[in-house]
Formats: C-alpha cells, sequence, structure tokens
C-alpha cells in the first residue's frame, strides 16, 4: 500500500528487459518470459505497481521459459546499483515497500528515520532517536527506550516525526549530526494517562494506547518512562515522513469522489486484509474478498459490513500460537498477554486503500453471546475504533488446543466517509 510503490524501477526495468537475451534460451519467442511469483514482490509487463504478497509462497519450479527473476532475487548489488540513478525523494518512497528496500534505500542514503521529541511544560525539548525499527507486511514498527528519559511528570506533549537529511549527496552518505528536516506525523499529550487507555500489563509494565498508533509503556514502581512504540501504517507513509513540517503534518490532497454506479445497492467488491504480530511473530494474516454490505444495512451513522459470521463455522479462523506483545528495554525485557499489533487495510471495488490503521489492540474478556451459537471455551472481543469507522472481533478460547478462533469480524464504515469518498448522500 505504500505510496510510489514500484514506479520508481519501472523505467530501470524496462531497460534491463531490453538489454537481456530471450528467457528459455536460445530460439525462445520474444516476450514470452515473467516474473516469478515470489513470497516478495511481481512485477507484470506494462504494469507500474510492484504488489505485495502476503506468504502467499509460489514459485517457479524448473527452468520453464515462463520463469524469470523477481526484483526480491535479485542480489543486492544489482539492487544497489539500479537505486544509486534514483533521486533523494524517490529513495525515500523505495523505503517504504519492505524491509529489504527499505535497508537498500538507506544503503543508498536516504536518510528516512523516525524521532519522538518530548517537551516538558517549561518549553525544553528532548529528541530521541529511535532504538529498533522492523518492517511488516503492511506497516512500520518503531521502538525508543533508554536510561535517559526525563521525568514524565514534566513532560506535556510528544511529538512523532519523520526526519530526512536537509543536504543529501546521492554519492555521500549523509552526516550523522548534519541539519535535517522535521515532518510532523502525531501530537500526543503526555500530561494525564486516563485508565480507558490502558491495554495491558505485567509485573514490571503498564501499557497504554494513545490514537494513532503509540504504545507508551510506563515502569510500575516509579510510574516513569519505560518505552515508547509506534506502529504506522505504510500507507502515504513516505509522504507523512517528508512532506510535512516540524509544526503541521502532511495534509492529504483533496479527495475527488468516485462514481457511485449502484448506489441503491449499496458497497460491493470490497477487499480486506489484516495482520496481528507482535516482535516478528504473526499470529494472523488473513485477506478476505467481496465484502459487501446492502444500504438498508445502515444503523446509528454506521454501515454494518460483515467479514466473518458468527453462525458460519466454517469463516472461522484460528490465531497462530498464544497472541502476547514483546517489549524490551535496555535492562529488561517482556511480553505482555493478549496484546499485539492489528494492521488492517480495506480497498474498495476500485482497488484504492478505503480504511488503514496499524494500532495496538487487546482481546478482553466478554459475556457469551445470548443470540448466537454457545462455545465451549471462554469468549473474548477486539475493538478498535477512529473516524473512519470500528471494527469488532468476536473470539473464543478452545482448551484443547489451547488457541483462540475468530468467530466473528464485523466492521462498521462511516456514513459520513462513505459519502465523502463517492460523493453520495445514504
Amino acid at each position: 500500500m505504500a505510496t510510489g510503490r514500484g514506479r520508481f524501477l519501472l523505467q530501470h526495468w524496462l531497460g534491463l528487459q531490453a538489454l537481456r537475451p530471450p528467457l528459455g534460451g536460445v530460439g525462445a519467442a520474444p516476450g514470452s518470459g515473467g516474473l516469478r511469483k515470489g513470497a516478495g514482490v511481481e512485477f507484470a509487463a506494462g504494469c507500474t505497481m510492484l504488489k505485495q504478497y502476503a506468504r502467499c509462497g509460489r514459485t517457479c519450479e524448473g527452468s520453464s521459459a515462463g520463469c524469470s527473476v523477481s526484483l526480491d532475487g535479485m542480489p543486492p548489488e544489482i539492487l544497489l546499483k539500479i537505486l544509486s540513478y534514483l533521486d533523494a525523494v524517490t529513495l525515500l518512497c523505495a523505503g517504504c515497500v519492505n524491509k529489504r528496500f527499505y535497508h537498500l534505500a538507506n544503503d543508498k542514503i536516504s536518510g528516512l528515520g523516525w524521532v519522538i521529541i518530548l517537551k516538558e511544560k517549561s518549553g525544553r525539548e528532548y529528541v530521541m532517536e529511535h532504538v529498533e525499527l522492523s518492517v511488516n507486511d503492511s506497516s512500520v514498527t518503531i521502538v525508543w527506550y533508554g536510561k535517559n528519559w526525563p521525568r514524565l511528570a514534566t513532560l506535556s506533549t510528544l511529538n512523532l516525526c519523520g526526519v530526512t537529511p536537509v543536504f543529501m549527496d546521492r554519492s555521500k552518505i549523509p552526516i550523522k549530526n548534519g541539519p535535517r528536516w522535521h515532518s510532523l506525523i502525531a501530537k500526543y499529550s503526555l500530561s494525564h494517562f486516563p485508565e480507558s487507555t490502558m491495554i495491558g500489563c505485567d509485573r514490571l509494565i503498564r501499557i497504554f494506547h494513545l490514537n494513532p498508533g503509540l504504545l507508551v509503556g510506563l515502569w510500575k514502581r516509579e510510574d516513569e518512562l519505560a518505552f515508547v512504540m509506534a506502529s504506522l501504517h505504510l500507507h502515504r507513509l513516505a509522504e507523512r515522513s517528508t512532506l510535512g513540517s516540524a509544526a503541521l503534518p502532511y495534509e492529504l490532497p483533496p479527495h475527488t469522489p468516485r462514481l457511485d454506479d449502484t448506489p441503491e445497492y449499496g458497497l460491493h467488491g470490497y477487499q480486506l486484509h489484516v495482520d496481528m504480530h507482535s516482535g516478528g511473530i504473526f499470529y494472523l494474516c488473513s485477506t478476505f474478498r467481496n465484502l459487501f454490505t446492502k444500504k438498508g444495512h445502515i444503523e446509528n451513522g454506521y454501515a454494518k459490513l460483515i467479514v466473518i459470521h458468527l453462525k458460519n463455522n466454517t469463516e472461522h479462523l484460528p490465531l497462530v500460537g498464544k497472541v502476547g506483545l514483546s517489549w524490551r528495554t535496555d535492562v529488561f525485557d517482556g511480553c505482555i498477554k493478549s496484546c499485539s499489533i492489528m494492521d488492517m487495510t480495506l480497498l474498495d471495488e476500485y482497488g484504492q486503500p478505503f480504511w488503514c490503521f496499524s494500532a495496538p489492540v487487546c482481546l478482553r474478556s466478554s459475556p457469551r453471546p445470548s443470540d448466537g451459537p454457545q462455545f465451549w471455551g471462554q469468549t473474548y472481543h477486539v475493538d478498535y475504533v477512529d473516524s473512519a469507522g470500528r471494527l469488532h472481533m468476536e473470539l473464543v478460547w478452545i482448551p484443547e488446543t489451547e488457541e483462540h478462533f475468530i468467530v466473528s469480524l464485523v466492521l462498521y464504515l462511516s456514513v459520513a466517509k462513505i459519502n465523502h469518498w463517492f460523493g453520495t448522500q445514504y
């Protein structure tokens, strides 16, 4: 979903294709070769977009004429050579494709990074560089920790910013302490942590979720900062991390409503991808296609989009492993039970991102449903809310297999968002 994905390699790839002999050996028909569909990326002839596949596991068998080398399978030396021809802005977009491209783009001095700026009530600021970074299928997880945190009682706000070097030379590595451009992504208040924002704890820390997508860990004993974790969805991440200013975040361009040719039938042809993960471990990675909702399924300002039906056990899905959110500092580490990071991407019928988020979530105990099937195990729910809509997931713990099963997944899409997106009046 990263903006700019694939466009930056189009001309270079077509140039390489023109220089290489026909695939399949001597006498192969021109144009008979195609890129292998692997676990990384796919590039079809004439296409201008790279599409990331989540664990599709498809490989070419044998040395048939239809097999070729994928971009993900190319040696890093060749990719670095290709990236050396790109300007700084395109390199920043390249770094938002996947983990490998992030490291390659940074090796070619794109310089993209993220910092948090802690502001005291007195006006003093502390700039904290990220300690850990992991690139997932749909998001980037960034972690800050250390021994020199300012006292929480003195802090007023936290600014999350993308940073890039002000002066960039493709032939030189950026100066580590040189001037950098700050692009504000989000601003958070640290003056108060309501109990409603606490999503979990263990014997050492409590974790709080600050919307959008920020997780703050506090030591239980001192009630001081232990770590900060940000989860950023890849959709428009390059723009959000580079095109804003230190005071104002990047403003999305005005949306042009798409024509809804069949408004009387509601929404149709939607596609949803959901990941639940922590520390490189994925508990869920699923894609749901051909989702729809009728115009009559609107209640309290939301359109109901059912992804997994409670009464259809053929749709129920297990979570792999025991859910937990891993954390660490320079001294301690641990795992918060029943918590994880959830990445969600909802595409409309045209394949455009309609709703995207990456945020920490928690499995909370809930009463058994009275109007649905009766399950043997304890029931849980996961809820997420923002301006675009609500997500509600219901799960059941199966003691015999020691795993959670998703028995219901429903999206409630804001009617105001739908009307803005399509220029309709539902």
